[in-house]
Formats: C-alpha cells, structure tokens, sequence
C-alpha cells in the first residue's frame, strides 16, 4: 500500500510570509551593518591608539655650529640605552621633506631651513622605559633634543575612541531594540492572516503542541531565509568595501577616507556577530510564532466556553 505524501498544513509562500521576509531581511541588514560598523571603529581606534603608544619622537633642534648628523646618533644612541627600547630610526631629509610638502611644496632645501629633525623610537609596550630619566639624560647630554612621549595624544586619542565606541554602541543598541520590535509586530501580522488555519486545526482535535510546531518550523524558515539574507548582504558590502580599498591604495581617496575612517574590514569577531544576529532574529520570530499561536488557541477556547467574551478578543 503506497501512503501519499502529505502537504504541508501552511501555504509554503504567500503574501504574509513574503512581506516578512523582506522585513526581517532589512531590519537584518540595518542591525549587522550597525554591528560591523562599530567593530570596525573599535578595531580602528585600537589600532591607532597601538600604534602611537608603542613609538616615541626625539626632536633636535638645529642650533649654530651644530653638526646635526652627529647630534641624532648620539641622541638615539642615548634613548637606546634604556631597557625597553628596541630600535631607532632617524628621518633623512628626504622623509623630513616629504612630512613638509603638504605647506611648504616640493624641491625644499633643509639645509636652509631652520628644519627640526626626527628620532623615532620603537619602544616596548608591555615594559615601557622610563621616560623621564630619558627626558633629564638627553636635556643634559643633548640640550637641543626635545623627547615627545606622545603621551597628550594617547589620552586624548582615548578618551575619542571611548566616545565614539559608545555613541555606536548607543545606536546598535536602539537598532536592535527596532529591529526585535519590528520583527515581533511583522510576524503576528503574518500569522492574523493565518489564523483560520489554526483554527480549523484546533477544531479537528489537533493538539496545541502540534499546531504551535508547525507554525513555528514555517516561520523559522522564513526568519532564517530574510535574515541570512541581510547578513549576507551586510558581510558581502564589508568585504566588498576592504577588497576596493586594498587595491586602490596610494590614492589620494582612499588615503583620506582610511585617515578618517581607517580600514574598512571587520575582523572575526565582527563576522561573528554578523552570524550571532541572523540566529537571534531567527530565533526571535520563531518564539513569537510560537507564542502567539499559543495564545490564540487559548482565545479560541476562551470563546468556546463563553461566547460573549468574543467582543473584548482582538481578530474575532
């Protein structure tokens, strides 16, 4: 004896459920676009806040009858001595001018500049050496040498990324409280048009539970489709984004919207966030489908056992 195949109890597509995936799919894409946003301005802030904390700059000052040659040897010779340092690099005059020509041209001649130059120190982050001995021994065995700890910046380059990371955090916050609103109102409106089925349903003598299973493996397969869908979509613009800035880099654009902006991927934790949302909103729709059916069942027993009651129900 052959069984036929049974249909499913729930119309695979309609109107109901298309609309809610298209809104999960954009309040999808809102909340991972958010979220990868502010991974990358943390990731960013991080970056920079490593990357000047972990160099120091000696500056000498030309001076009349000074050799400048010998003065930066024997300047970064004296920062090197100190535990905690690990290389020094001094700034030729071609870098030197390249640092000027954004005020003051091409073709400068330092020689006749009263230019300072550079000693840049590569220092230790974890042990850090001790900057004020450094800053006394080079005052008194390099009286034109200037040590910049870099130590305003870091506080100040701090105190903007905290800023910043809580204004996004701020506004991932508000987007996933609309986005779990909007998700929760779209899928009881979905499942209002639906609610003869569950009545029909209850009325054969099928269980609560089997009515709310169903309902809910239809919902979560729509919840999953919208919301891979947004994340794919807001993972695919990152990737898109970091690829066409890798390969324009050295352009004037690309310099300043990395200067602004930094890099424009995410990192792991960024994508995994991405995949965290698309399972919280597909787990979000599925427990209001269930709970929803749950309470209509219940509406229509109400009515049941007193059809007077029927007046104060929504959607009787």
């Amino acid at each position: 004896m052959r069984v036929r195949p049974t249909g499913p109890i729930l119309p695979p597509s309609n109107i109901q459920g298309n609309a809610l995936m298209v809104v999960i799919a954009i309040m999808s894409f809102l909340a991972c676009l958010t979220l990868g946003s502010v991974s990358m301005v943390r990731s960013t802030a991080a970056s920079w806040e490593s990357q000047i904390s972990r160099e120091i700059t000696i500056q000498i000052k030309p001076d009349d009858g000074l050799d400048m040659d010998a003065t930066l040897k024997k300047a970064r010779d004296l920062a090197l001595s100190f535990v905690g340092t690990k290389e020094g690099t001094i700034m030729d005059d071609a870098a030197t001018a390249r640092l000027l020509e954004p005020w003051l041209g091409t073709g400068l001649d330092l020689k006749e500049l009263p230019v300072p130059r550079l000693i840049i120190i590569t220092i230790d982050e974890r042990h850090p050496p001790d900057f004020a001995a450094m800053r006394n021994l080079l005052k008194t065995e390099v009286p034109q040498a200037f040590l910049d700890d870099h130590r305003t910046w870091v506080d100040r380059l701090v105190s903007m990324a905290h800023t910043t990371v809580l204004i996004g955090t701020g506004v991932l916050i508000l987007v996933f409280t609309a986005m779990i609103l909007t998700v929760i109102f779209a899928t009881r409106g979905a499942l209002s048009g639906n609610r003869h089925i569950v009545e029909v349903l209850h009325f054969v003598g099928a269980e609560s539970a089997f009515v709310a299973t169903e309902f809910q493996k239809h919902f979560l397969k729509i919840s999953l489709k919208g919301s891979a869908a947004g994340g794919a979509l807001a993972a695919l613009l990152f990737a898109t984004a970091g690829f066409w800035q890798s390969q324009t880099r050295a352009t004037p654009e690309t310099d300043q919207a990395t200067a602004l902006f930094g890099t424009f991927t995410i990192d792991f934790m960024g994508y995994l966030g991405i995949l965290a949302t698309i399972i919280v909103i597909a787990l979000l729709t599925t427990l209001t489908a269930r709970f929803t059916v749950m309470r209509t069942i219940d509406e229509i027993d109400l009515i049941r056992s007193d059809p007077a009651r029927s007046d104060g129900l929504p959607g009787s």
